[in-house]
């Protein structure tokens, strides 16, 4: 048994007999040392840890048995995507370990705050509608280009009662099933899917004002900037296929796209960043207005694939 594993069993082992035990899900696909990092800061908080790896190269499986992680390889044969990768953790802890009814999902590039678990716990234990609870995610490395503070902004989202969270979450394990997990076919977007479906069968969802991960988005080009938008773009189009009227917003997204991303509208995009400029800064309003470009790209993307009637592959940025 590795020494991470062994701190985790000795520090959890007088507070089993009060509470449940926690379990975590991580995933990765060729994270190299960030994967290290978030293993062993999710190793000692938690009664067991599995790893899900989708298709890595890089001796991830083998470094996660070595920090005493639960190695999960998905088939190489079935498309690649966080939604498959995330259900087949939840499915090997609720065979494995049936008694874990709170997981934390986590990326394996996205290092755990250590009071988070404790926070969450509590948090969700108070709301018996709760089906998932998550908290602040920043960037590590903020400061390493525009691209990354970027990131860092966008994690900053509005506390209390939301409509979905992100990949990092404490989920209710009986909720999640209930409602048949993420999508596994869904190449990005699969949280807001599947917080519509728990929302819809309802569940709530709930954003803490407190420190939850530290995301390495390690984005340092603008070419990662670019296709990270355009996964995005995919992703909300095949929310408004999917969902219709029954959630609008994945519709206002890719009218508000269409409306500015396409030639017509260029000329007015001086008004556009003026708008967004006066209400935050230059970086973030030319982020907005050149976002528009990717986004539509993506949309495109999705619809060619819906008429061609075939699956898109992983659009990754790193």
């Amino acid at each position: 048994m590795s020494e991470l594993a062994m701190s985790n069993r000795e520090r959890t082992g007088a507070d089993d007999v009060a509470l449940p035990p926690l379990g975590a899900v991580v995933i990765g696909r060729n994270e190299g040392e960030r994967l290290r990092v978030s293993l062993r800061s999710v190793m000692p908080c938690f009664t067991h840890v599995v790893y899900v790896d989708s298709g890595s190269s890089d001796g991830s499986v083998a470094l996660a048995e070595q920090l005493g992680a639960a190695p999960v390889v998905l088939d190489r044969t079935q498309p690649f995507t966080a939604a498959r990768a995330r259900n087949a953790g939840v499915a090997w802890m609720t065979q494995h370990h049936p008694e874990v009814t709170l997981v934390q999902l986590i990326d394996g590039d996205c290092e755990l705050d250590p009071a988070w678990p404790a926070t969450a716990r509590a948090a969700i234990a108070a709301r018996p509608d709760a089906a998932v609870v998550c908290g602040r995610r920043r960037e590590r490395f903020p400061e390493a280009s525009v691209y990354n503070a970027l990131c860092n902004r966008e994690w900053d989202t509005p506390v209390g009662i939301v409509k979905t969270c992100g990949g990092d979450a404490l989920v209710r394990v009986d909720a999640f099933n209930a409602v048949g997990g993420f999508s596994p076919e869904l190449i990005a977007g699969e949280e807001p899917d599947l917080c519509h479906k728990l929302r819809g069968a309802g569940w709530t969802i709930h954003r803490l004002d407190a420190e939850m991960t530290r995301h390495d988005a390690a984005m340092t080009r603008a070419g990662q900037w670019w296709n990270r938008n355009k996964r995005s773009g995919y992703a909300f189009a095949e929310a408004w296929s999917r969902r219709g009227d029954s959630d609008d917003y994945p519709r206002r997204r890719v009218l508000n796209n269409l409306l500015w991303g396409l030639p017509p509208a260029w000329a007015l995009w001086p008004l556009l960043w003026w708008r967004v400029y006066r209400r935050s800064d230059a970086a973030y309003a030319t982020h907005i207005v050149l976002g528009k470009l990717p986004h539509v790209q993506g949309q495109l993307r999705f619809w060619l694939d819906w008429l061609r009637t075939r699956r898109s592959t992983l659009i990754e940025y790193k």
